[in-house]
């Protein structure tokens, strides 16, 4: 099974980006660019993985040392490889007490799992194939503004992932509070 650790997001957040996924669907010409159904924050992706492993990692990080944050929906941005633009996403603010739980997840699973290296605290609103026409989507991305909504981080979880035709499917194997 195809697992990772999270953080889900409020449905109040969930709404705010879905409206920024529907600003750029409107605004970005004949482009080919695929939406996230569902949001989260990923701490660590990891893979396929075989139940009696599953079970392996829901032990391990129930050694993490988590105490519920809040936070908010921060700037948006993309990542980018060799000139293109594949993932556009929105932060958040203030990201330390994310940074310092994925840092747990990471030394929870330490031997088992490689560290995370250049961790960013993001969330995929969008993943871009192709790109009709590049400059007026980055002046499309540069315009777009996530409303600074606070939320509160009471847990975080281990998720399985099934892909399926409609995109994948998520399901939660364990909450940690």
């Amino acid at each position: 099974m195809r697992c990772f650790v999270a953080i889900d997001m409020t449905e109040e957040v969930k709404n705010e980006l879905k409206k920024l996924q529907l600003q750029i669907r409107n605004n970005s010409g004949s482009s080919k660019i695929s939406f996230t159904k569902d949001f989260h924050l990923t701490l660590k992706f990891l893979g396929e993985l075989t139940p009696q492993k599953a079970e392996f990692v829901k032990k391990r990080l129930g050694s993490c040392k988590f105490r519920k944050f809040e936070t908010a929906l921060g700037d948006t941005g993309f990542f980018s490889s060799k000139g293109y633009i594949r993932v556009v996403w929105a932060g958040i603010s203030p990201e330390e007490e994310a940074l310092k739980l994925q840092r747990e997840v990471d030394e929870a699973l330490q031997g088992y799992f490689p560290k995370e290296k250049g961790f960013n605290a993001h969330l995929t609103l969008a993943r871009v194939k192709y790109v009709s026409d590049k400059d007026r989507f980055l002046q499309l991305l540069k315009k777009l503004k996530a409303e600074k909504i606070r939320f509160a981080v009471n847990d975080f979880k281990l998720k399985r992932s099934t892909l399926t035709k409609e995109g994948p499917v998520y399901d939660d194997l364990a909450v940690y509070k």
